[in-house]
């Protein structure tokens, strides 16, 4: 007999700027481990993630060479990574971090130019529900194409009756890409649905732009909030962004 659901689940999203501070000043991965675990969510959309060592001087070591293999550990189980930026000492990219098994992932590189690499990772868990971290560019041409780009993978891998949510950094500032997501393709963003539009999430110590995103389809929201006071202000550039959904017996998480 299998355990009876939950009546939620949680969500974290989270710009972790290779484990270091603002200003690459401190290493700070394993306080961003801990401080991710205290949220105690099911599920962690995770950008500029390292998949391979970059040394940075000494700040590194080989415990934190693969961060997402790291931040998982114990708490986490099931892992998915996409390798995006490729350097001469190692890559990184965005990461999908899991309670649930997954069936199937795939990344997709949406990057408009050689010198600004991007990806979206797209998974699927065992209970339907469909999974896309998002890091876009800086330049609101290369969003345009790349919001179109997000457009195709979630026409071509989501059906309109199951679950999706898309989480991460979108660096759109100006909102533009929000009108695609919310009028073309029928998402809901979680903060816009309690307080009418995006939260401001960059820089972390002070936030003015509203960067980072949380948009659902097919899911009933519970509760939201950035994580940006106390040790968050401190960790990396970006807050991050949770958030609580009704569990429909279906999910079984």
């Amino acid at each position: 007999m299998s355990e009876p659901s939950s009546p939620s689940f949680t969500i974290c999203s989270y710009n972790i700027h290779k484990g270091f501070s603002a200003g690459n000043r401190q290493f700070l991965l394993h306080d961003m481990r801990e401080a991710i675990r205290s949220v105690g969510a099911d599920i962690c959309f995770l950008q500029e993630v390292v998949g391979h060592q970059i040394r940075y001087g000494s700040a590194q070591d080989a415990e934190t060479a693969t961060q997402f293999e790291f931040l998982a550990d114990s708490a986490w189980p099931h892992y998915a990574y996409g390798k995006n930026a490729i350097v001469a000492e190692g890559h990184h990219g965005n990461a999908i971090l899991s309670k649930i098994p997954f069936t199937e992932y795939q990344n997709h590189n949406i990057s408009r130019w050689q010198f600004s690499q991007r990806g979206l990772l797209c998974g699927r868990l065992g209970n339907s529900l469909t999974l896309i971290c998002v890091h876009l560019g800086l330049l609101g041409s290369e969003r345009a194409y790349q919001m179109k780009r997000l457009q195709e993978v979630i026409e071509k891998n989501c059906k309109p009756h199951e679950p999706v949510i898309v989480a991460g950094d979108f660096n759109d500032w100006r909102l533009r890409g929000d009108n695609m997501m919310r009028q073309e393709l029928g998402f809901n963003e979680v903060f816009s649905e309690l307080r009418g539009r995006p939260v401001r999430s960059f820089p972390a110590a002070l936030p003015v732009l509203r960067m980072d995103r949380i948009y659902f389809r097919g899911l009933q929201l519970e509760s939201a909030r950035a994580l940006r006071g106390g040790i968050w202000r401190r960790l990396s550039d970006h807050a991050a962004l949770c958030a609580s959904f009704s569990n429909p017996s279906a999910l079984n998480i």
